[in-house]
């Protein structure tokens, strides 16, 4: 019988075999039981993140917390930068600089008046996707990232085609395409796909 991590899953960033030691539940045993605890633990994130009066989602501390808030009870690296290289993303050593420049941008297109709120929120979730600063849940987590941000900027959440990304194949694949136009600096579809 495959293992859990033998099942093929194109919405999940492989992980290495020490990053699939760290798996926390011990009754999990195929690739939807992970999936189904990911989600709900990712729900709790939301609604802590969500809960918070304050929160500056602009910082570091914020963006490791949220993280770990989002998957420390089913990965036991979650809130911690990658330590080992993805087939997408920059090189892990380069991930805390990368990040701090992100966070330096977004608050001078903020300060600048450089695009609308949505475009702000949007460019700073493709960024951090570029980044791929975990071993996994980036795109996830940078989603709930950018929906905070806009939030902040006094616009409501996106909702990103409404679906559960990992779980809807066609509106994954237009997610990827517009993520894919935005690495060629056509931030266009992504914009649209956020707000579909």
């Amino acid at each position: 019988m495959p293992g859990i991590f033998d099942q093929p899953d194109d919405a999940a960033t492989p992980l290495t075999p020490e990053e699939r030691r760290d798996l926390i539940p011990s009754h999990i045993a195929n690739r939807d039981e992970l999936n189904e605890a990911e989600q709900e633990n990712i729900l709790r994130g939301q609604s802590w993140a969500l809960r918070r009066r304050r929160r500056d989602v602009l910082n570091e501390k914020f963006i490791l917390g949220l993280h770990k808030q989002m998957f420390a009870e089913v990965w036991r690296w979650a809130g911690n930068f990658r330590q080992t290289e993805r087939n997408l993303g920059i090189p892990f050593y380069e991930v805390p600089s990368a990040l701090r420049q992100l966070l330096d941008d977004t608050k001078a297109w903020f300060d600048y008046k450089s695009y609308s709120p949505d475009e702000i929120a949007v460019r700073f979730h493709h960024r951090l996707v570029q980044i791929h600063p975990f071993a996994n849940g980036n795109g996830r987590h940078s989603r709930l990232m950018a929906d905070l941000l806009v939030m902040e900027l006094g616009r409501e959440r996106f909702s990103w085609g409404r679906a559960n990304l990992q779980e809807v194949g066609d509106l994954r694949g237009q997610y990827i395409m517009a993520l894919k136009a935005a690495d060629h600096h056509d931030i266009r579809p992504l914009l649209a796909f956020a707000r579909s």
